[in-house]
């Protein structure tokens, strides 16, 4: 029995628009899928979930989404190319306000609350370790690592590491990747 969606399955779905050789886990579950678009060679395994608001989601090519993952919020949420979002990362593009300022949850009448909706921005070549959480207005910039059970409140420099709760920064990484990608698409 294959786990991932064939063609038909795919259309089904009801996505904005959807490219080819993509691998969606039959288990993985979207909501307002009109506003996500997935471009080519893209994998997404069991039990993640993607609900769009009016920022949409989009996710553009060689992106490989873990299991149990999360993209949710009003704001928009962009992946770029290569980027690698691990099993149980949770990224949010909106977020109650916990300072007891207002009410919270949705079912909650709006004008008793206070949101945050900003968008969060995933850039190539981006990896985001296990268990890891990603709040509205972070910018991952490129080539970014950010470590196993990582919290990312802010925006995070091109080709560095990153880990902890608050993440902060740890290391370099290397840009041979960019060598490996040029590599890769010449030979595909």
């Amino acid at each position: 029995m294959n786990s991932f969606l064939n063609q038909k399955e795919l259309h089904r779905l009801g996505l904005g628009s959807v490219g080819s050789n993509v691998y969606i886990s039959k288990n993985a579950q979207f909501y307002n899928a009109s506003n996500i678009h997935i471009a080519s060679n893209v994998r997404i395994d069991d039990f993640c979930i993607f609900s769009a608001g009016k920022g949409g989601i989009s996710i553009s090519e060689y992106v490989h989404i873990g299991c149990y993952s999360s993209l949710i919020g009003q704001g928009r949420i962009s992946i770029s190319e290569f980027a690698n979002i691990s099993t149980r990362v949770s990224i949010f593009s909106s977020s109650d306000d916990f300072s007891g300022n207002s009410l919270t949850n949705p079912m909650i009448n709006k004008r008793y609350k206070l949101l945050v909706n900003e968008p969060v921005t995933i850039k190539k070549h981006v990896i985001i370790g296990t268990n890891s959480t990603v709040l509205p207005g972070a910018i991952l910039e490129e080539g970014c690592a950010i470590g196993a059970n990582s919290l990312v409140k802010e925006s995070c420099s091109p080709f560095s590491i990153y880990a902890g709760v608050p993440v902060r920064k740890i290391g370099l990484r290397s840009k041979k990747l960019l060598i490996l990608e040029k590599q890769f698409l010449e030979n595909k």
